[in-house]
């Protein structure tokens, strides 16, 4: 009793997971698995010999279907002119090449189009699609909405990617036409302060450069005049004192102005012109002598 008990709580326990091959093999012959997963095969199988069925289906086979209900067209390889235009081309392809190979199926398709389309146009067969044809969809609605809020999502992608890209265009746009305004401001300050320091060295005398690019105005009588001309009293000051050229050794004289005895005069060179100081009919011939001297005198004439 007890080792029946046994051997069926071991029979219950065995695991086919956690057996191999061989021990599985082994359960199997002494009839410890259960029924189920397992296909027992029960010899060889004969391979059936049906001559009838086999005679029924070629008898099918050889029946002589209207071509409406099999729509099979066969045609040879059109011959196609050469580049040059000169004959046909031979009508054998290689297989190897590409081109050629892809060309043929293209006309062999074309040529089964142009034998087929009259056909069916004699049965009476539509084979163009009626505008008001309605041919249900394979997705359904949701899934169909779900591709066009992602279509529209990535667009919307596309356009903002878009409009920052033209954004930054801009900017940098903007960048380099203010650079060259600055350079341009720049550059147009550092020709007038050139022409300031030829004007002040004497080197130009016109001021043309302090109008720039302001619009034209009116221009007053003084304004005219001076442009006609300079008056006296400029030429006197400008041959006096000059442009505003180098000062420094001006007077200094030179072989020239050493040689020349023109503006010589006798009375002033023996301290008798008025630019000789301290000497008799000079510039203070008389000065009141000072007050030591004016006590001198008085004590001599006592």
């Amino acid at each position: 009793m007890l080792d029946h008990e046994e051997e069926s709580t071991s029979d219950s326990d065995i695991d086919p997971s956690e057996l191999t091959d061989k021990e599985l093999q082994a359960a199997f012959s002494q009839g410890k698995l259960k029924p189920g997963l397992n296909v027992v095969l029960e010899g060889k199988k004969v391979p059936s010999n049906n001559v009838s069925g086999l005679k029924q289906c070629l008898k099918d086979l050889k029946k002589v279907l209207p071509w409406v209900e099999r729509l099979d067209v066969t045609t040879p390889i059109p011959d196609a002119p050469q580049q040059n235009g000169e004959g046909a081309q031979d009508p054998a392809v290689d297989a190897e090449d590409d081109f050629q190979r892809e060309m043929c199926f293209y006309r062999q398709a074309q040529a089964a189009v142009l034998f087929a389309l009259p056909l069916l146009q004699k049965l009476k067969i539509a084979t163009r699609r009626p505008d008001d044809y309605f041919a249900e969809m394979a997705k359904t609605d949701q899934h169909m909405q779900k591709v066009r809020h992602k279509l529209q999502t990535k667009q919307a992608a596309m356009e903002k990617s878009q409009k920052a890209k033209q954004l930054r265009e801009l900017r940098k746009y903007g960048k380099k036409v203010q650079t060259e305004v600055l350079q341009k401001r720049q550059k147009e300050k550092s020709n007038m302060m050139t022409q300031i320091k030829k004007y002040q060295k004497g080197l130009s005398d016109k001021l043309d450069f302090l109008e720039g690019d302001q619009p034209q105005k009116k221009t007053s009588v003084a304004t005219q005049k001076a442009k006609k001309g300079s008056s006296a009293k400029r030429q006197y000051k400008d041959q006096k004192f000059g442009f505003g050229g180098r000062k420094k050794g001006s007077k200094r004289n030179t072989k020239e102005s050493f040689n020349d005895v023109s503006g010589f005069r006798a009375s002033t060179a023996h301290g008798r012109g008025p630019h000789r100081p301290g000497k008799k009919g000079g510039k203070n011939a008389n000065k009141r002598p000072g007050k030591k001297v004016r006590q001198k005198m008085k004590s001599k004439g006592r």
